[in-house]
């Protein structure tokens, strides 16, 4: 009961559901911006990976590669701190720009590998038949095969926004103010016995929106199977 009333106690504060409420606010304006930049770029790099070969493509295909490879092969919180402290090292350069780019490059990566399977995943005899009945590939690939690959991608896709949600707490590592972050000033003021009841409240907002992308995502992908059967 004592845990119950503190719980009715931080929602009932405005002083701490303003701090709650401002850490969410940084929280989901990183994912937003960082979505927007990781879709992006995972599809540039996605394409430019399945492009046919050339001379000049095969230098921005291994570009592509050494940077899926170098981004999914080191941890978050080390990319976060280079662009902090060496790639951004600037004075008065916003933080929350900092952590947008961090995490945009990071779910870049994963993205287009992401669209890279979903494309792959096609059977290659839709690239065939499009090509036999005389269309290019750029055609081929808008018309035919993009289209099927979406339904493979929209899981993955949500999957990778649900990770970057949950990642965005470490933000607090260059000195963010984040919900995570809110959580941990909450429990370390006199007003709060531990630290328990806000990580706890913090986790119900992360489970929330959680289960609302993942509502969501549902929903799509219910839509794209009912196209199919049409």
């Amino acid at each position: 009961m004592d845990f119950i009333s503190k719980v009715f106690e931080l929602f009932s504060t405005e002083k701490y559901m303003d701090m709650i409420f401002k850490g969410l606010g940084t929280t989901l304006s990183i994912t937003v911006v960082a979505t927007i930049i990781g879709l992006v770029l995972g599809v540039i790099v996605a394409f430019v990976s399945i492009a046919p070969k050339s001379k000049v493509m095969s230098v921005f295909k291994a570009i592509c590669k050494v940077y899926v490879t170098i981004i999914r092969g080191t941890p978050m919180a080390l990319q976060l701190f280079i662009m902090a402290y060496v790639v951004f090292a600037i004075r008065g350069f916003p933080k929350f720009l900092t952590a947008s780019i961090a995490f945009g490059i990071n779910s870049g990566a994963y993205v287009a590998e992401n669209i890279r399977a979903g494309i792959l995943s096609v059977d290659i005899g839709q690239t065939e038949a499009g090509r036999a009945l005389g269309l290019p590939y750029k055609a081929t690939m808008l018309k035919i095969v993009i289209p099927q690959a979406i339904k493979n991608v929209i899981p993955a896709i949500g999957n990778e926004l649900i990770a970057l949600i949950k990642e965005t707490s470490i933000v607090s590592m260059i000195g963010m103010y984040d919900l995570t972050n809110a959580s941990k000033i909450i429990g370390s003021g006199n007003n709060m016995a531990s630290y328990i009841v806000p990580m706890t409240v913090v986790a119900l907002f992360y489970l929330a929106i959680v289960y609302l992308l993942t509502f969501v995502i549902k929903i799509i992908e219910k839509k794209l199977r009912a196209s199919d059967r049409r």
